[in-house]
C-alpha cells in the first residue's frame, strides 16, 4: 500500500464504524468481540506481548489514575533514557493525544506510517476472514497505540480501558497488573442497569494470577470483583481494606499493610483524586513485589505532583479582576457528585454561572440533579459539536424546572461568552456535563494542546 498521508491516515481510521461518534445502545454491544483485534495483533506479530502493562478499567477516575501511574513511571524511568507509552480516550483536540510516550502525543508521520501498515494487515485479515467483519474505528486505533508503543521499545505501557472492559479491544492483554478504578451506573443499555452487572463487565479485565488493584467500591461492586477475583486466582486489593488514604490533595497520606506515603501534594484537584492516587500508589507497591519494578519513593512523590490531566477541574481564569473558569468533563451523576464536592471545597465563589451540556446517551436529570445543588444563578445550555450531543434546548428545559434561570446557546463558546460575560470578579464560571464540552472550552481560551 502506498503510504498513506496524516489526513489520508486519519480518514482512514474514522471512516470505518465508529461507536464513540454513534448512539450507544444494546445493539452497539452485539457487534463487540475480541475475535477481530486479536486476529489484527496475530497478523502485526502481536506487538503488544513486547513490553509490560497495566490495564485500567473503571467507572470513575480511571483516566486520572492512568495518568497518575504513567507520572509515577515517567519520572522514575525517564532520566535512565527509558520510555513510558499512555493509551487513553477521548482526545480533547486531536487525535495524535490518544497515544503518547513520555507525555509526547504520536505524531502525525508516526501515526501515518503506522496507519499505513495496519490497513495493509486489516484489509488482508479482512479478505481472508470475511466471518469476522470489518475493524472498527477504536480496534484499529487500539491497534495503532500497541504498535507504535512496540516500535518506540517503552519500557511500560498504561492502557485505559474505552468501555466496559470484558468485549473491549484493550482486553486483548495479559497485564502484569489490571486495575478497576471507582464504579457507578453508567451505559446501562450497554453493561447493565445494577452495579453488579456493570463490575462483571468491568471486571472483565482480570485475568489469571494477575494481581489486581481495585479502589474503593460499594458492597455489590466489592462483592463482585471479590468472586470473580478468586474464580481466576488473582489476588485482589480492595481501596479501603488492603489500602487507605486520607487528607486531601494538598497533603495526603496513603497506608499499605507495610508502607507509607505521609505528606503527598497532587497536581489534581479534589479529594476524589487523593482516591486515585492512592490506587495508583498502591499499584506501584504491588509492581516492586510481582514484577520486580525499581521505583523510588521520591519518584512516587513527584510523579504525583508532576501529573497533567487537562480538562478535570482545569482553571481556564483565574484573576483578581475577573471570574474564575473552571471546566471539567463529569458526565454522570456520580462524577457530577464529585465535582459539586469539589467546588464547594475549592473554589469560593459569590456567584455560580453554569455552561452545561451533555451527551444525549447520558443522565441528563441525574446530572443537573448534582449540580443544581450549587444554586447557579444562571445555566447557559449548550450542545458540544459531538455527534452524540443533547440539543441545548432539551438542556436548558431540564435545568429550568423549578423557575431556575435555564438560557439555550447556540454553541458552548457563546455560552461560555455569555457566562463570563454576566459574571463579577468574586464569581465562578463551571462549565462541565462532558468531556466534548470541557474541549471547546479549552478551545475558547486557546488552550488546544494536552502537552
Amino acid at each position: 500500500m502506498t503510504m498513506l498521508t496524516y489526513n489520508a491516515a486519519l480518514t482512514y481510521l474514522l471512516d470505518r464504524t465508529d461507536w464513540e461518534r454513534r448512539s450507544l445502545g444494546a445493539a452497539a454491544h452485539g457487534g463487540w468481540n475480541l475475535d477481530r483485534p486479536r486476529a489484527l495483533l496475530a497478523a502485526l506479530g502481536h506487538p503488544e506481548r513486547r513490553y509490560p502493562s497495566i490495564h485500567v478499567a473503571g467507572t470513575k477516575g480511571k483516566g486520572s489514575t492512568a495518568a497518575f501511574l504513567a507520572s509515577i513511571l515517567q519520572t522514575a524511568l525517564q532520566t535512565a533514557g527509558r520510555r513510558v507509552g499512555l493509551y487513553t480516550q477521548p482526545h480533547l483536540h486531536d487525535y495524535c493525544e490518544r497515544v503518547r510516550i513520555n507525555g509526547q502525543p504520536i505524531t502525525p508521520a508516526a501515526l501515518a506510517r503506522t496507519v499505513t501498515r495496519l490497513a495493509t494487515a486489516a484489509e488482508q485479515l479482512e479478505r481472508e476472514t470475511p466471518e469476522l467483519g470489518q475493524l472498527t474505528t477504536y480496534e484499529l486505533g487500539t491497534a495503532l497505540a500497541f504498535q507504535h508503543f512496540a516500535d518506540a521499545e517503552v519500557d511500560w505501557a498504561v492502557v485505559e480501558v474505552g468501555l466496559g472492559g470484558r468485549l473491549d479491544a484493550t482486553n486483548v492483554l495479559t497485564p502484569a497488573v489490571a486495575v478497576i478504578t471507582a464504579l457507578s451506573l453508567d451505559h446501562t443499555a450497554l453493561l447493565g442497569d445494577t452495579l453488579a452487572a456493570i463490575a462483571t463487565e468491568k471486571a472483565g479485565i482480570i485475568k489469571p494470577g494477575v494481581p489486581v488493584i481495585s479502589a474503593a467500591q460499594q458492597p455489590e461492586a466489592a462483592a463482585t470483583l471479590a468472586a470473580i477475583a478468586t474464580e481466576r486466582a488473582a489476588p485482589l486489593a480492595l481501596g479501603g481494606r488492603d489500602f487507605t488514604w486520607s487528607g486531601d490533595h494538598r497533603a495526603g497520606m496513603v497506608n499499605g499493610a507495610d508502607w507509607v506515603y505521609a505528606g503527598l501534594e497532587l497536581g489534581l484537584v479534589g479529594d476524589h483524586q487523593l482516591e486515585n492516587a492512592a490506587t495508583a500508589v498502591m499499584v506501584i507497591e504491588t509492581l516492586r513485589l510481582t514484577a520486580g519494578l525499581e521505583v523510588a519513593t521520591k519518584a512516587v512523590r513527584q510523579g504525583v505532583l508532576n501529573v497533567r490531566w487537562p480538562g478535570r477541574l482545569e482553571v481556564l481564569q483565574a484573576g483578581p479582576a475577573q471570574p474564575t473558569v473552571v471546566c471539567d468533563g463529569a458526565h454522570n451523576d456520580d462524577s457530577a457528585q464529585r465535582l459539586v464536592a469539589a467546588i464547594r471545597d475549592y473554589f469560593p465563589h459569590q456567584r455560580l454561572l453554569l455552561v452545561l451540556g451533555t451527551s444525549a446517551d447520558h443522565d441528563l436529570a441525574a446530572i443537573w440533579a448534582a449540580l443544581r445543588t450549587l444554586v447557579p444563578a444562571t445555566v447557559f445550555a449548550a450542545a458540544s459539536t459531538h455527534p452524540r450531543a443533547r440539543p441545548a434546548a432539551d438542556i436548558a428545559a431540564q435545568a429550568g424546572t423549578g423557575g431556575g434561570d435555564a438560557q439555550a446557546m447556540p454553541s458552548v463558546p457563546a455560552a461560555l461568552y455569555q457566562a463570563v460575560r454576566h459574571a463579577g470578579p468574586d464569581d465562578l464560571v463551571l462549565v462541565t456535563g462532558s468531556l466534548f464540552v470541557a474541549a471547546e472550552a479549552r478551545a475558547a481560551f486557546g488552550r488546544t494542546s494536552v502537552e
